[in-house]
């Protein structure tokens, strides 16, 4: 995938900077959204269809979701 206007990263409201576990994502085109480390911004991006990324964030807003180290 290739990009000719740079990136706009959004960091959540909730990061506080306290060196948290963050994401930042950015959505390059209407069909895609690319996630990756805020700790590691030159790292690994992950790439989503925008329906995939909307799978993720409902789930992880359910109550019942908790994360299993």
């Amino acid at each position: 995938m290739t990009h000719t206007a740079p990136l706009v990263w959004h960091k959540s409201s909730y990061s506080n900077g306290s060196g948290g576990n963050c994401i930042a994502a950015a959505a390059p085109d209407r069909s895609t959204i690319l996630v990756r480390d805020t700790k590691v911004p030159g790292g690994q991006i992950l790439n989503f269809t925008c329906e995939a990324w909307q799978d993720f964030v409902t789930c992880v807003q359910r109550p019942d979701w908790s994360v299993r180290a």
